[in-house]
């Protein structure tokens, strides 16, 4: 793979929670290539790298440590995959209201989402929300 294929491969991988940028990955790929765990080749411009056998070898050798990396990445945080639509989703209705809205649109806006955030930690509290009369309308 060239690097951007690795940085989309990453991205996969982990379900977008992480995309390196090319100044993370084309120098860690320059230590892999000083360590001898890769070989890079360049055709037409593009470089491409592989593991070399001593790269082969040391992923057998740490096989149960590199296969439990991706879930130590992303596993916190796959939670935040379940939520990301709706966050998006409020962050463009609050990016209108602040842009658009007078005073009082913005007032209500904060007090929304203050109520909201409460009704979002009653939820740990195992305590009903609709009980408390915060709950925002839908």
């Amino acid at each position: 793979m060239n690097g951007y294929q690795l940085i989309g491969a990453i991205a996969d991988k982990t379900d977008g929670l992480w995309t390196p940028g090319p100044g993370s990955v084309y120098p860690a790929l320059g230590l892999l290539a000083d360590e001898g765990l890769i070989s890079t080749t360049e055709d037409g411009g593009s470089k491409t790298h592989e593991l070399t056998d001593a790269g082969r070898s040391y992923v057998a050798d740490h096989a149960g440590e590199l296969n439990t990396l991706w879930e130590r990445i992303a596993g916190p945080h796959r939670g935040f995959l379940y939520v990301q639509p709706e966050v998006e989703q409020l962050s463009l209705a609050l990016q209108q209201v602040v842009l658009t809205g007078d005073e009082a649109q913005m007032a209500a806006a904060r007090e929304i989402l203050d109520n909201a955030r409460k009704a979002i930690y009653r939820l740990l509290a195992d305590d009903t929300p609709a009980s408390q009369g915060d709950t925002p309308a839908s």
